[in-house]
């Protein structure tokens, strides 16, 4: 049975979540096999929760049958240890169709991504936001970013409404309007940080009440990743700052040489550490090789007990 909305928010926000990658062969398709081996690789390393095909897992380059998929193939591998948090989105019936095949897949909960292409107002993105939310009983996460941004009036209406929304993942950045959305909601939620490379962001979003984050780097440095969250928990700013200066910000300066490659290069760090994932879809592209090898020896020159790759 799948988890409650609110016990699925309370583990989430317990620990470090874990966004895998989506595998493909070589034609592009889902290669369910190393997918599910990197599921089980993931599980060793103790995450709060599993996002199959979110945004590292290319949810934008997917069919909602191939979505279903990838979400059937982490609900078997995971086996209730942890929950297993679905994607949805596009244009409404899409994502309520999403939400349903989640549902019937065995997933624990939801997250909403931004709607396709279209700028709306409040009232739109509520009314889309409440539609998904009553079309299914699982918990649903909200992912603030891009041309889908609630204020905190939206979302605290939003939340009267509706009691399966638990959570909302921020990837705007907007210092201001998340102590608004915290202030206005307290524990009424349960926050994750959802920039790209969140470890860049988590000590001050820590501060507002957001006590998790999207680990993409989980997906290759699990070690490192858990041991840089550990530091932000327990508000070790030293611990942090030497994170970022020996592994986060250079890996930052590789992923920002291109547009999309906060994806490709999750999946360029999967092939460093002798697990790859296949190639990206179209429209994004792979790490050139030059960059495959700055990334390579970044990733070597972390402790072994940090990178835990084998």
């Amino acid at each position: 049975m799948p988890m409650t909305p609110s016990a699925m928010a309370q583990q989430i926000g317990s620990g470090l979540l874990s966004f895998p990658v989506t595998h493909f062969r070589p034609d592009l398709s889902f290669d369910e096999a190393p997918y599910r081996a990197h599921v089980a690789w993931l599980l060793e390393h103790d995450p709060a929760g599993l996002f199959a095909a979110g945004g590292t897992g290319e949810f934008f380059s997917l069919s909602p049958a191939e979505v279903e998929r990838v979400v059937r193939a982490a609900v078997a591998e995971t086996a209730g240890r942890v929950p297993v948090i679905a994607p949805c989105g596009m244009a409404t019936p899409i994502a309520q169709d999403l939400a349903r095949s989640a549902e019937s897949a065995g997933a624990d909960g939801l997250l909403l991504l931004p709607n396709y292409l279209v700028n709306s107002e409040q009232a739109g993105l509520a009314a889309h936001i409440e539609a998904v939310c009553r079309s299914t009983g699982l918990g649903v996460i909200v992912y603030n970013r891009d041309n889908a941004i609630l204020n905190e009036d939206t979302l605290a209406r939003l939340c009267e409404r509706n009691p399966n929304l638990v959570g909302f993942k921020d990837g705007v950045g907007d210092i201001e309007l998340m102590t608004r959305v915290y202030a206005k909601l307290g524990d009424r939620l349960t926050y994750v940080g959802g920039l790209p490379t969140a470890e860049t962001f988590a000590l001050p979003y820590l501060e507002m009440g957001v006590t998790t984050y999207s680990s993409a780097i989980f997906n290759f440095v699990p070690g490192f990743a858990q041991a840089f969250y550990a530091a932000v928990r327990r508000r070790d700013r030293e611990a942090v700052f030497q994170g970022l200066r020996d592994f986060v910000l250079p890996y930052i300066a590789i992923r920002n040489r291109k547009k999309g490659y906060a994806v490709s290069i999750v999946k360029a760090g999967c092939a460093a550490v002798g697990r790859p994932a296949g190639p990206v879809r179209a429209p994004l592209t792979d790490l050139e090789p030059t960059e495959m090898a700055s990334l390579t020896a970044l990733i070597e020159a972390l402790p072994a007990q940090l990178a835990q790759a084998a």
